[in-house]
């Protein structure tokens, strides 16, 4: 069986984001960038996987600037057999990265999809649904056990209520959720190693699909500062203020 796994290029979640002057967007100028912590998870899953003997071969996919290859190499070090990006310099939205990977999966034919529940940058938490969608595959969402035998995936779910398992049939898509699994690090004879294997470049527009955004940024904003609390004596002066500042009572 051949797996997939999305992976995107983002801001690393150690790095401080700054929104620009102007209010156009996040300041990406010498920011450290690093792949999406949910979809090192996808990752790590499917390497179990293979290492388990349930899987033959993983391909490593991106959607962006030529840049995204450094994404791709980290997969690669990883353990995943083989990468492909698309190239893009064009911010594609949820919809697009979908339709995107549906014609790849028209071509590739992976047996699963594997795929980070949500990016940190935009927390859209929308591309395995929308392919799952699209391709009219059964879909396991926010996933924190996978469990693969007779050609059935069962997939433990994390909902509001507790923990939820689903039974789906092949292919399918999978979106990982942070009790999944904790990824494991690169040695340094697999980063030399990643750097042999193979990369292939596609393009939006030789799997037909038009990337143009759909979705336009009025403006970007820092959260407000929280403000400092202040100390009362006693709860009459509490509830006084709760009551008559806040306005919450």
């Amino acid at each position: 069986m051949k797996i997939m796994v999305p992976i995107k290029r983002v801001v690393d979640y150690n790095v401080k984001i700054r929104v620009k002057a102007d209010g156009t967007g996040v300041d990406l100028n010498n920011v450290k960038m690093s792949m999406n912590p949910f979809d090192e998870i996808a990752v790590e899953e499917a390497i179990r996987l293979k290492e388990a003997g349930s899987a033959t071969e993983i391909v490593a996919v991106s959607i962006g600037p030529q840049q995204a290859q450094e994404t791709i190499r980290t997969a690669l070090a990883m353990g995943a057999d083989r990468g492909i990006l698309i190239k893009t310099d064009t911010d594609a939205e949820p919809l697009t990265v979908a339709k995107l990977l549906k014609a790849l999966c028209a071509e590739e034919k992976p047996g699963l999809v594997i795929l980070g529940k949500q990016a940190i940058d935009n927390d859209c938490n929308q591309t395995g649904q929308m392919l799952a969608a699209l391709l009219q595959w059964p879909q396991g969402t926010f996933a924190s056990k996978l469990a693969l035998s007779s050609g059935k995936l069962a997939v433990t779910r994390e909902v509001d209520g507790g923990l939820q398992t689903v039974e789906l049939n092949l292919p399918a898509i999978v979106t990982t959720d942070l009790r999944l699994n904790e990824p494991r690090y690169a040695s340094l004879p697999n980063i030399m190693k990643a750097k042999k294997k193979p990369i292939d470049e596609k393009t939006p527009e030789a799997l037909g699909i038009d990337t143009a955004p759909r979705l336009k940024t009025l403006k970007v904003v820092e959260p407000p500062k929280r403000q400092s609390g202040v100390k009362v004596k006693t709860v009459g002066e509490l509830v006084d203020k709760l009551r008559n500042e806040v306005g919450i009572i």
